[in-house]
This record gives C-alpha cells, sequence and structure tokens, in this order.
C-alpha cells in the first residue's frame, strides 16, 4: 500500500543518523505561507493568548516534519499565522530526520533538545522516564485546549496515565470497508446491516464471478482490521481490550468475531491466494470494478475516488440485527494514540514554548482540514474548506464526532500479542484455521505477556 509505505518509512525504518539543522533556506521558506482567508486570519487572532511578556522577543528551536507538501505547506500556514498573533516570537526550525526518532534522542542523551518537538507515544514515554519532556495539563486547562478538541479524538492528547504531554493535530485514522455502489445495484444488492445480510450478499457476487473483497492480506494488519471489526459490533474497544490483557480471544465478542471471519471465508468472501496478494494487486482488483468491496484505511479514499468517483462509499460494518448495527453504527476499527508538538522540559522560556506548540498543533490541523482536504484531525475547524471533500470523505468528515476506536496493529503496546493477532489473523483468511484454534493462540500470547 503506498500511503502506509510511507507511514512505515517514518516510524519503522531506522536510517543513519544525519544533521539536518535548519539553514537560512528553511528559515525563509517557514515565514511564508499561502495567503490566509481574512475569516482565517481573524480566527487566528482570536483564538492566541499570548503570555504576560508578549512583547519581549523570544526565539524558539522547533524539531518539525518538513519534507513534502503535507507537511511543509501547514507547517508554514502555522507559523505564519503565528506571525500575525505573536510577532515577538522567532521560530528556528529543524527538519525531523526520518530515522524512527533516533536524532531527537541523541539530542535528549546530549542535553540539547529543541523548545518543541514532534513526539509520538514513543517519544513521550521514554522522554517522561528521562525527565525530558514538559507535563502539558496547566497548559491544556489554561488555553481551553480540550474544549477545542472531538471528543472522538481525546485519546490523541491524553495518556494512559490521565496527563498530557503533546499538543496533537491529526486524529484517528481509521480502517473502512470500502464497496463499488454500482457492482452492488448491478447484482441486487444492499448494503448489508445484518451478518446475514453480509453473507447472502458473499454468495450472491460469487455466484456472479465477482470477488466479494478483495485484500492484501500478505500484510497482516489488514487481517486484523477485518477480525477487529466484527468484534466491535459487540465490543467497542475491540482489540484495545486483548492488548491490555482486559479480555480473552475465547471470550464471546471476541470468539463469535473469528468463527464469521471463518464462515465468510469459507463461502468465497477472499480471491484465490488473498495472503499472498500485495497492495497493487488488491486494489487493481477493485478500482477496475472486478471486486465489491476492499479494506484498507481512510486514505485510500483519494486514489479509489479518482478511479471509481462516485460509485465508491464505505460500508457501515453488519451486525447481528438492525438493532445492533445501529448501535454499533460508529465504532471503528482503526485509531491512533498520543502525539503532536511537545515541549522540552529545559526549555528556557516553558510558558511561551507551550503556548506556541497549542497554537502551532490548531493552525496546522486548521490547514490540513479545509487546504488538504483531510478530516483527520484532532481538533474542531471552524473555516470553511477549501478543498471540497469527495463524498466518501464528506461522510467520514461527518462520522468523525460520533466514532469511537480501537487501535490499528501498529499501535499495540503488547509485542507479544500483536505478534499472536497478525498470525492469527491472517490465518484465519486461509479457511483452514478455526476459531477455537485462534483463541486457544492468541489467549497463549496473552497470558505470557503477563
Amino acid at each position: 500500500m503506498k500511503k502506509w509505505s510511507l507511514l512505515l518509512s517514518a516510524t519503522l525504518l531506522i536510517s543513519a543518523l544525519t544533521a539536518c539543522g535548519a539553514n537560512d533556506e528553511n528559515e525563509a521558506g517557514a515565514s511564508k505561507s499561502a495567503s490566509p482567508s481574512a475569516s482565517g486570519s481573524a480566527a487566528a487572532s482570536e483564538s492566541a493568548s499570548p503570555s504576560a511578556d508578549a512583547q519581549k522577543p523570544v526565539k524558539l528551536k522547533i524539531y518539525a516534519q518538513y519534507s513534502d507538501d503535507d507537511t511543509k505547506l501547514p507547517y508554514d500556514y502555522a507559523v505564519a499565522e503565528l506571525k500575525k498573533a505573536m510577532p515577538n516570537v522567532e521560530m528556528e526550525l529543524d527538519i525531523q530526520a526520518q530515522d524512527d526518532g533516533q536524532k531527537l534522542k541523541t539530542y535528549a542523551a546530549m542535553g540539547t533538545l529543541p523548545d518543541i518537538f514532534q513526539a509520538n507515544l514513543d517519544i513521550i514515554n521514554t522522554f517522561k522516564n528521562s525527565n525530558n519532556i514538559l507535563q502539558l495539563d496547566e497548559y491544556v486547562d489554561k488555553l481551553g485546549f480540550k474544549d477545542k478538541m472531538y471528543p472522538s479524538t481525546m485519546n490523541t492528547l491524553v495518556t494512559e496515565d490521565g496527563h498530557s504531554y503533546a499538543f496533537p493535530y491529526a486524529g484517528n485514522e481509521v480502517g473502512l470497508l470500502f464497496y463499488n455502489k454500482e457492482i452492488f445495484a448491478a447484482n441486487n444488492v444492499q448494503e448489508p446491516k445484518t451478518y446475514a445480510d453480509l453473507l447472502a450478499a458473499v454468495k450472491t457476487f460469487k455466484a456472479a464471478g465477482v470477488t466479494p473483497l478483495s485484500m492484501f492480506a500478505k500484510e497482516k494488519w489488514p487481517a486484523v482490521v477485518l477480525y477487529d471489526m466484527f468484534v466491535t459490533r459487540t465490543e467497542p474497544e475491540g482489540i484495545l481490550k486483548l492488548d491490555r490483557g482486559e479480555a480473552k480471544a475465547s471470550d464471546p465478542a471476541y470468539k463469535q468475531a473469528a468463527e464469521q471471519v471463518v464462515e465468510l471465508v469459507k463461502a468465497g468472501l477472499l480471491p484465490k491466494g488473498a495472503t499472498s496478494m500485495n497492495y497493487d494487486q488488491a486494489a487493481a482488483l477493485f478500482r477496475e470494478g472486478k471486486a465489491a468491496m476492499f479494506i484498507n484505511g481512510q486514505w485510500e479514499i483519494e486514489d479509489s475516488t479518482k478511479a471509481l468517483g462516485d460509485k465508491l462509499g464505505y460500508l457501515y460494518i453488519p451486525a447481528s440485527d438492525e438493532a445492533a448495527y445501529e448501535a454499533a453504527k460508529y465504532n471503528f476499527s482503526g485509531g491512533g494514540g498520543p502525539s503532536g508538538y511537545a515541549v522540552s522540559s529545559h526549555a528556557e522560556n516553558k510558558e511561551v514554548a507551550a503556548e506556541v506548540a497549542a497554537f502551532l498543533s490548531e493552525k496546522y490541523a486548521e490547514f490540513k482540514y479545509t487546504q488538504r482536504g483531510t478530516p483527520i484531525v484532532a481538533t474542531k475547524v471552524d473555516l470553511p474548506v477549501q478543498k471540497e471533500f469527495p463524498p466518501t470523505m464528506k461522510q467520514l468528515s461527518e462520522d468523525i464526532p460520533n466514532m469511537k476506536t480501537t487501535a490499528f496493529a501498529w499501535g499495540l503496546g503488547n509485542a507479544k500479542f500483536k505478534a499472536a493477532i497478525e498470525d492469527a489473523s491472517q490465518s484465519l483468511l486461509t479457511g483452514a484455521y478455526s476459531a477455537d484454534r485462534f483463541a486457544s493462540d492468541v489467549d497463549k500470547a496473552i497470558e505470557q505477556s503477563k
């Protein structure tokens, strides 16, 4: 998967440490931005909360992503808005290396951390233990940051210990069951609301020579998403409960989900050799109208919209009956975690740095929402959209405020469980691996990790 490959390169590949200090060109770039709308400028001024030292010149060093339009443009916009709201603050950009956080950890070890830096959960946990990251609770309260967030994205602000260490801008990414509306209509198949509806649809498509569901199951995480989708019909926290050791795979909600996956596979859900199929192969089946459904993250919307236009949609996952379907409609597989702009506990101007970090996070999200066409942001945006959402993205933007999320496989914290659930979920797709075996193997891993 193209987009996921980009994500993996940023989070999983450890490259050689490089000296990416900010140069004059970067600083110049960071001071420029597309001209925001008048309403955007007004909103920026109103949302600013300058400290008592607002007129005192302050120079802050920031370590942030700045590698392509998806990271450069929102950063430049946020810095330009900051200049209007807090003209006394000068930002010095140090470009974040794509090295799984190694350069930032080296800064911490050397005592040279920048004032503000982008932090994911791994950095947060590591720097908490070494006292290198500022706890932001008082600034979250002072700036009213929680009021600016969607209830569904609060998990990106508050960690498991109940505290905040970074101001988030990215929301929860989710796995979606995409479908081709034209194929459904041509085969007289309605959007399934019950599991029985879905099973009947699979059999109908199979009989018509149409692949019911295309999956790049050579990668294991989509298999986990499929399994988790069925779990969330009765257990909103899905695989998160297993990851925390608060449930067992042999519990009714989890065992039933495995049984349903096995039954659908045996009914012909997947193309032959699905567990050897890569992203390009699976995506082509769906985009060329040879598969009725496709599983991927919401990042698939842009590319599949180009291929299918208004024929693209996504399904809410069927449940035992229509009442259960409505009750669990907004339980989504996927999710996110605490991340965003953090502040060094050693920063000279902690209060100003915290205010700036919060401001930049909010404006970064604002740009992504209004001008990059993505609703996957942590904070609410009231400005008009400049880049119109395609219909499927519009549907997702309307669902986000009501959404409850679980986790993607790569966001699980229990390493033994993560390996077990990935292997077991992929094995379910072969049709030769029973739900009992699934429950036994996953429960064993959960028990061993205690």
